[in-house]
């Protein structure tokens, strides 16, 4: 690992399953050296994969196979901007196509239950409109949605219904 800060990521003993998942989902993401443990520790056995080096979307990351004593929940992240519905759609699908969940205003859960918010960038862009009208009417149209259309929000921000 050379950059300076890793975010570490808990796994019940399938982080090499997500950080595959991961590197075949996102652009400018991998999967890296996998550490196996030296010895016996208590989620696991000498032996066995205790973390695996990976990055998704460029984003240096650790899996560390923990056990099952603590679960991802959404007080953490991952934010994929994304430039098109083509783009925006690959990405949710295969999250939740792939044992997630959906959830609302562009944020799902992948099977491992770490929380990913699929973003377009024309979404972002609409909700920071410097017309107060506009950006509100774009929120609100989001605040229905739960993978973002950006066709919807585009009409949302304009004022119409296409």
């Amino acid at each position: 690992m050379t950059s300076k800060n890793t975010i570490c990521l808990w796994y019940d003993g399938d982080a090499v399953d997500a950080a595959t998942f991961y590197a075949a989902t996102f652009p400018d993401s991998a999967v890296g050296k996998v550490f196996r443990a030296p010895g016996d520790y208590p989620d696991g056995k000498q032996g066995t994969v205790l973390t695996v080096e990976f990055t998704v979307a460029g984003v240096p990351c650790v899996g560390l196979n923990g056990g099952p004593h603590f679960k991802h929940n959404e007080s953490f992240s991952f934010q994929i901007a994304t430039d098109d519905q083509e783009e925006t759609d690959r990405l949710w699908n295969a999250i939740v196509g792939n044992g997630g969940q959906e959830s609302e205003c562009g944020w799902c859960k992948d099977r491992w239950g770490l929380s990913w918010q699929i973003t377009p960038r024309a979404l972002l862009a609409a909700i920071t409109d410097p017309d107060p009208a506009a950006a509100k009417r774009a929120f609100d149209a989001m605040m229905t949605m739960r993978k973002i259309d950006i066709a919807a929000i585009e009409a949302a921000r304009r004022g119409s219904s296409t």
